[in-house]
């Protein structure tokens, strides 16, 4: 299979979506719109990941590319692809399906808990009622017409969903290795004020833990998206 990632800014690569496809064989190209890269036609891959950044699905103006990538995943939706969004990817996914995106009533960065949804235990059959993720997101969306929502947490409803069985959004970071939450508190730390859904950096850094338990979860959701394609 052939897996190509869309990616928004140097700090947000595809961390432990790389460490899945080498363990089955999978080729992964991607696309790096920060450096001006074009994107690739789209009959060229089997599966396509939308990753996360800093800005704003509305930041046209900013972003200039941000236009012809939502074009482009609402052309390969209409074509029956296979697409992952991961917190930027997903409010595009549900922006290209006409749904509103807007900024969230508290920002969620951190280890917060998500309630999966009964909608979910086709995709993760093993996975527990409540996981611990990690979340770096001030924006929402509502659930796109037709979409089945997958997980919600205490202050965002709509934390994940799945459309026609092949296109998901997730709010939260399952791909995240430790050195990915490094980086990331690096580049974003700014954004470390008080309130009451943003730990702090020594909080969300001491949660090396759970990284096994979030690969577990992602290689579950790749295991399913792979089987759709086989």
């Amino acid at each position: 299979m052939h897996i190509h990632c869309i990616q928004h800014v140097p700090f947000e690569n595809p961390g432990a979506i790389v460490k899945w496809s080498q363990q089955n064989g999978h080729e992964l190209s991607i696309t790096h719109l920060y450096a001006g890269e074009e994107l690739p036609t789209i009959n060229t891959w089997d599966m396509l990941v939308v990753m996360g950044g800093p800005m704003s699905v509305h930041d046209e103006k900013e972003f200039p590319w941000l236009a012809e990538e939502k074009s482009y995943i609402g052309k390969a939706i209409e074509q029956d692809k296979t697409v992952l969004g991961i917190c930027l990817g997903s409010q595009l996914i549900a922006e290209a399906l006409g749904a509103k995106v807007y900024r969230a009533k508290q920002k969620e960065i951190g280890w917060f808990p998500v309630n999966w949804t009964p909608n979910a235990r086709n995709l993760l059959p093993n996975s527990p009622e409540q996981s611990s993720v990690f979340h770096w997101h001030g924006e929402t969306y509502d659930l796109p017409a037709e979409a089945e929502l997958l997980a919600s947490s205490a202050v965002c409803q709509n934390q994940a969903f799945i459309y026609q069985g092949k296109v998901i959004g997730l709010q939260f970071h399952l791909e995240m290795l430790e050195e990915n939450v490094n980086t990331i508190v690096d580049q974003c730390g700014h954004e470390l004020e008080e309130a009451p859904y943003i730990q702090t950096k020594e909080e969300i850094l001491r949660n090396s833990s759970s990284f096994n338990d979030t690969y577990a979860l992602l290689s579950e959701l790749l295991n399913g998206l792979q089987k759709q394609l086989y």
